[in-house]
């Protein structure tokens, strides 16, 4: 292998949603293909897939929403998220995901939050962090890892408590814990905040992954502002080497889309 051949390997470990491509086929096909073309699988919620099926495909999963119901701001909520993110994490170990993905409250239809929140409290604070030390400590006894997902309050999630990156930073670094980690998505990011570059210097040491949609229209890399290759370059010099996951749709084939998206995180 030459030099050249050795720089245009990818520096990253590339996954996709399996949700948003492919729409018409099964689960377990897109699942499939997804391994055939060298990428990690990222799902939502367990519950909608057989996962005997998912199971059989052999693929590598990389990311699965981490709970079913609860949230992290109230004593009802956190009893609730916890129950549900540890038989969670037994699906998780099934299958093999490398991260369970949480957010500051239930997402329902079009995901807008089941319990919206409007101004959050200091009380609201103490309560999110405890109840993520707790699921720390339950996520140590299983073996698994959790992260917590920034989301955009202007266009997809209005009304989510702790949506902001700088929110989901202050509360994943003070709890500190191994097995709490950010994921850092970039798409709701520039909606929300901006500074891409930036903020991921700034997330880096907690980071377990970066999930990436152009805006706008959360389609694949190169269809809108986001210029996804320096980024790529400048996350390879600061010596992020983990998980990228494509979280977008399409805007026309789907396997050209992730050509695109391998193309941009290839430097």
């Amino acid at each position: 292998m030459n030099d050249r051949s050795r720089e245009d390997l990818p520096a990253f470990s590339l996954a996709a949603c399996a949700e948003m491509l492919w729409r018409d086929k099964a689960i377990e096909w897109r699942a499939s293909r997804l391994k055939e073309l060298g990428f990690g699988v990222g799902l939502w919620n367990w519950p909608d897939h057989d996962l005997n099926k998912l199971e059989a495909t052999g693929a590598t999963f990389t990311i699965m929403n981490g709970y079913l119901s609860g949230r992290l701001t109230d004593d009802e909520g956190a009893a609730e998220l916890l129950k549900t993110a540890r038989e969670t994490a037994q699906i998780g170990k099934r299958l093999g995901v490398q991260r369970l993905n949480l957010h500051g409250t239930g997402l329902g239809d079009g995901g807008l939050p089941i319990q919206p929140v409007d101004v959050v409290t200091g009380a609201m604070w103490l309560k999110a962090r405890d109840t993520l030390c707790r699921v720390a400590d339950m996520a140590e006894e299983e073996g698994v890892t959790f992260t917590l997902e920034n989301l955009n309050l202007p266009v997809d999630h209005p009304g989510v408590p702790f949506g902001r990156a700088e929110d989901t930073l202050a509360l994943v670094s003070s709890v500190n814990h191994p097995r709490v980690r950010l994921n850092l998505d970039l798409y709701h990011a520039q909606i929300g905040e901006g500074n891409l570059i930036e903020l991921c210097r700034k997330c880096l040491p907690w980071i377990g992954e970066i999930q990436v949609a152009d805006v706008p229209g959360r389609c694949e890399p190169g269809t809108g502002e986001v210029n996804y290759k320096m980024i790529a370059r400048a996350l390879k010099d600061m010596g992020y080497r983990g998980a990228i996951g494509m979280e977008a749709w399409a805007s026309g084939d789907d396997e050209a889309a992730l050509d695109c998206f391998r193309d941009a995180f290839t430097v």
